[in-house]
This record gives C-alpha cells, structure tokens and sequence, in this order.
C-alpha cells in the first residue's frame, strides 16, 4: 500500500501529507540529506531502531565528530584496499556455488549470495561463524525490525519479537572487544541490501537479456552502476528532521518524517539500465546515499556484483523459477533457480 501510494505521487518532487514530507527528485533528495539536521535516533529509522534494541549503532545513531570517525574507519575497510583483502573470500564462494551450471545444473541464486555476503561480512567483522547462520540471523533481526515499524495498531509480541532476533543477532557477531555488539547493525546493512540488490539485478539481466554486456570487460562496470540505480536496494530512505531546513523549496519543520524515494529519486520507474546512455555517474550515485550519509559500502556493492555478473555472463543463466520473499525487510527474492541458457 505504501508502494502504490508512493507511486501515485512521484510526480510532485516535493509532497507534503501532514507531518510527513515526500521527497522524489534528485536535487531535493540531495538537499534532504546535506542541508536539513536530521534525528539520528528518532523512532522508525535505522539509528532509532538500535537505541531501542539497546545496541550501539555504530554509523547508524552517531553524530558530530564519533559519526565522522566512524565513518572514516568504516570507509577504510570497505575501500580499495578492504575489497582487495575481501575479494578472494567471495570469489571463492562463487567460483564453487556456479560451479554446476557447467555441467547443466540449476543453482538458487539467493541461497549463493547469502552464502557469499555472509562470508563476507564474517570476514570483514573478523568473526568465525557460518556464513548462511549470519545471513539468516541478519535477515531476521532486519524483518522483525521493520514489521515492528510498521504503522497500525501494535501487533502482540511484535516488539518482542524484534527484542529477540536482535539479540541472537547480537550474540552471535558479539567480539570480546566489542561488549556492547555493535557489529550486529553493519552486518545488517551489508546482509541485506546485498541479497536485495544481486539477485534483482541478476534476474533483470537475465530478463533483458544483457548477458553480452556484463561478459565484456568495458561494459560491465557500466551495467553494474545501471543496475543498481534501478534495483535501488534502499528504496525508500526513513529520516526524521533533528531542526528546521528547506527542500526542494518547501519548508520542512523540527519533527517532520521525511520518506526519501531513491527509485524515484535516480529515475529507476522511468528508464530501464542502458549501458549505451547510462544516467549520470551523480545521480546514479544517489541509490547510495549523499554527502555525510552516503553509504560507505558503495565500493564493496559494485564489486561484488560486478564478480557475480562475471562469473554467470559465460553460462547466460535463464531464470527457471522464482519466489518473492514477502517477509524481508527490502524488496527481494526468497528463492531465484537459474539454469545455463541451452546451447
């Protein structure tokens, strides 16, 4: 229903409904997130979300000067050189879990990339746990999370319900120089939006048929940014203003929930990926985020895809079956069975 009441307003950059502000163009998007103080710890975002867990939220709920450290550490182990140390984990699961479409075989796609991200994750957080009992524990903290966000009437045992799997999510990525589990927010972020974001981009690849682009070297990297502006893993960016600011010209008060539609945002409902005239580089790059709050991982994002993408383009899988996963806290698929085009 939000969806569908989201899509009926995207041509108004700027809507107002109440307390609540719309945001579905670029520039006011941008202005959202630079140019308006925002709540870090207001109910209803992801920084609100680990305070009432009682977990430290590390980007999530900082401010000031231990936000930009953080942040600083954090770009540092998602950069050029954290990937360069991160690659070899990931192509490792991949080089195996492809591995039977050679031979004909069908592969679940969403089973590989939790794999993959799990490991992922495990390896970047320095923790030695399984890499499908991380991903299923991120996937169910963020769920739980999200339904308990959701507007209505409280359900019975929702809250507790997101109390509980945060707290086996805790537990598990918990590190004895990390007492108070903060590590558990960011495997979150990285679990999620990377088994949101690979198999859509996968299954529209396979879907149009992109298969020669992704297997060439010079128009691969072009493929994976289109592909991520309109698979636009965060869809829907929840902020609430910390003071008063301007955007898109409209005046937007302490308190007020701003809705930031980054599909709308990086034009995702009006042009399909085209690697022969790609969106702006700036505005592709809004799917991730802007200024201080701009995703860290961005880097990590596009190499992973752009390695799972090169390792299917010699197969040219055709998806075989598919499952939504209605329960997951983004857009995504539970299951996605891809099989080697016949030859």
């Amino acid at each position: 229903m939000l969806f569908a009441l989201l899509a009926v307003v995207r041509r108004r950059p700027v809507l107002r409904l109440g307390r609540t502000v719309l945001v579905n163009e670029a520039q006011p998007f941008v202005e959202a997130l630079t140019r308006v103080p925002l709540d870090r710890v207001a109910a209803g975002t992801t920084g609100g979300t680990a305070r009432r867990l009682d977990a430290d939220g590390m980007l999530f709920d900082q401010t000031g000067a231990a936000h930009r450290s953080t942040r600083r550490a954090v770009a540092e182990d998602l950069g050029t050189a954290g990937v360069a140390r991160l690659r070899p984990v990931w192509s490792a699961v991949l080089q195996r879990r492809l591995a039977p479409l050679a031979d004909g075989g069908t592969v679940d796609l969403v089973d590989v990339v939790a794999e993959m991200t799990g490991a992922t994750t495990a390896a970047l957080l320095g923790l030695s746990v399984d890499p499908h009992a991380l991903s299923s524990a991120a996937r169910a903290a963020a769920a739980a999370a999200a339904r308990d966000h959701l507007p209505g009437l409280p359900r019975p045992g929702r809250a507790r319900r997101a109390r509980t799997t945060a707290a086996r999510l805790t537990e598990l990525v918990r590190a004895p120089d990390d007492p108070t589990g903060g590590a558990a927010l960011l495997a979150v972020a990285s679990v999620n939006t990377t088994l949101a974001a690979v198999p859509r981009a996968v299954a529209w690849c396979a879907d149009d048929r992109l298969w020669d682009r992704a297997a060439d070297d010079l128009t691969r990297p072009l493929l994976v940014t289109e592909l991520l502006r309109v698979t636009a893993a965060s869809p829907l960016l929840p902020r609430v203003a910390a003071g008063p600011g301007t955007v898109g010209g409209a005046p937007v008060r302490r308190g007020d929930r701003l809705l930031l539609v980054a599909r709308h945002a990086v034009g995702a409902h009006r042009a399909d990926p085209d690697c022969a005239a790609p969106a702006p580089a700036q505005l592709a790059q809004l799917v991730f985020g802007a200024g201080p709050h701009a995703c860290p991982g961005a880097h990590l994002a596009r190499a992973q895809l752009t390695d799972v993408l090169a390792g299917l383009a010699p197969h040219r899988p055709v998806v075989v079956a598919a499952r939504v996963d209605r329960r997951s806290a983004l857009p995504g698929w539970a299951t996605l069975l891809i099989r080697a085009e016949p030859r």
